[in-house]
């Protein structure tokens, strides 16, 4: 869909601006806001004085609001509740936290009505009475995405901190009241046919994960031939098996099985060294991120010398988010070490294939094994689970039938996925794009209006869903 441009524009002076349209006004974003009321963290509940304290983590970022799932409440005295109290239409921007891939800024539309506050790491902004909320909150967003608030941010200990001040100072473009209002309904009805159009996408690779999944996971429990006799296998992961197959565990088709060594991280690297591996360094899909693993210089003589990988070794992750995820070294290029949060497999290759064994770590039957053995509090696994996982045992020239089938199918999933991806992407700036050229007034919706039949969108999306088979 295309849209107008307005009839004349004039130079802003703002590089990244450009030029806007002639009967729009240039001013800083403090003259649209009360400015930035810092929140407070409060104290224990004591069930007297709680209310809502609202953190970054409650941020939706896609739908630029606030949501309700996980809310912390917190006791917070009335002098302090009265002057940080949150009400309707209020925008909530983050002033510290963001990553080495997400800046900090982001800002978000508090759209509720019950008691609350803000965290000491988010700031409250009032918009003054000439300006919408929504329009100010699609203004922000913009600035966010275009890293304009970029030159506003420190740098401390990893933890980015915005310059409230500074970033308010920042010039931008404003329409009137009414023309702000109009803009902002025009961006709520495209931004969420979009968004409608990212979900069915996101959903289509969750399918396709499922799949992917449920192949693997029938393959090296029940084989590729459908017409084989079964046994139960005694095995309440595994169930009944091929007639010809053995139901074995881990350790009796390797020959090590160790974790990486505590305390190398204080010999981590910023530049040359051998790669040391971590949790994040898995990348899901039974392969290792090699490329961009920290360096180490380990000591020499050093215990944890033994955790060095050869080709064929398999690597499972035994603590953190990551607990379970499975992956297989192929063509190391590099010297190679694990730390304390992994664990290895060194096979007996006369009895598995090691991609086999991976496979099978990573099937639902080896996934809701470690679900279940996981120790503690926190999420866990010994030695001693990955040594006694259960394992279901062709020979070892099914095993390579059976990799191969897989790789080939693997791979189509694969396909389809970052295809999906690319287009969830495209989406994503598309509706970038949009919000940008909107509120910037790259393009005049003054007369736009919702179609009355929209029946061909919602077609369009349900096409979406519907090509992960095809």
């Amino acid at each position: 869909m295309s849209f107008p441009s307005y009839p004349e524009y004039k130079d802003s002076s703002v590089d990244w601006l450009g030029q806007v349209p002639t009967n729009w006004e240039l001013f800083s974003l403090k003259r649209a806001v009360d400015g930035c009321t810092n929140g407070i963290w409060g104290n224990e509940p004591d069930g007297e004085n709680d209310v809502a304290v609202i953190r970054v983590a409650d941020f939706q970022r896609n739908s630029l609001r606030v949501g309700l799932d996980k809310l912390t409440y917190r006791s917070v005295t009335a002098n302090e509740y009265s002057s940080r109290a949150l009400q309707k239409g209020d925008l909530l921007i983050e002033k510290s936290g963001g990553g080495e891939k997400t800046l900090v800024g982001c800002v978000v539309l508090f759209t509720h009505e019950f008691k609350s506050v803000t965290s000491n790491f988010v700031a409250r902004m009032r918009p003054l009475e000439q300006f919408n909320s929504n329009f100010l909150c699609y203004c922000f967003d913009s600035l966010y995405q275009g890293r304009v608030n970029y030159p506003a941010i420190k740098q401390t200990t990893g933890i980015q901190n915005l310059d409230s001040e500074a970033y308010l100072q920042e010039r931008f473009c404003f329409p009137g009241l009414s023309e702000q209002v109009q803009i902002a309904r025009f961006l709520d009805h495209e931004t969420a046919k979009i968004d409608a159009l990212i979900r069915e996408q996101e959903k289509l690779i969750e399918l396709l994960q499922e799949k992917r999944q449920a192949v693997i996971s029938h393959a090296v429990t029940k084989g590729l031939d459908p017409d084989v006799p079964m046994k139960d296998s005694g095995v309440e992961w595994l169930g009944e098996v091929p007639a010809h197959w053995e139901a074995v565990r881990v350790k009796h088709v390797a020959t090590f099985i160790t974790s990486g060594p505590r305390g190398w991280s204080d010999f981590i690297t910023e530049v040359s060294g051998d790669v040391f591996l971590q949790s994040g360094d898995l990348d899901g899909n039974l392969g290792l991120k090699l490329d961009t693993a920290k360096r180490v210089k380990p000591p020499l003589g050093a215990e944890g010398m033994r955790t060095e990988l050869k080709s064929g070794d398999v690597v499972v992750c035994i603590t953190g988010a990551n607990t379970g995820r499975v992956a297989v070294v192929e063509d190391l290029q590099r010297t190679t070490f694990i730390n304390q949060h992994l664990s290895l497999i060194r096979t007996d290759v006369s009895q598995i294939d090691s991609r086999y064994l991976a496979l099978c770590l990573s099937s639902l039957p080896g996934r809701s094994y470690f679900d279940v053995v996981q120790y503690g509090l926190k999420e866990g696994l010994s030695l001693s689970n990955v040594n006694e996982a259960p394992i279901a045992l062709p020979s070892v020239k099914e095993q390579e039938l059976i990799v191969r089938t897989l790789n080939k199918l693997i791979s189509k999933f694969n396909g389809l996925s970052e295809t999906t991806s690319e287009k969830i992407a495209l989406l994503k700036e598309r509706r970038s794009a949009l919000i940008s050229a909107a509120v910037t007034g790259k393009i005049d919706v003054r007369n736009w209006q919702p179609p009355t039949d929209e029946s061909a969108f919602g077609e369009e999306v349900r096409k979406a869903g519907m090509e992960a088979t095809a």
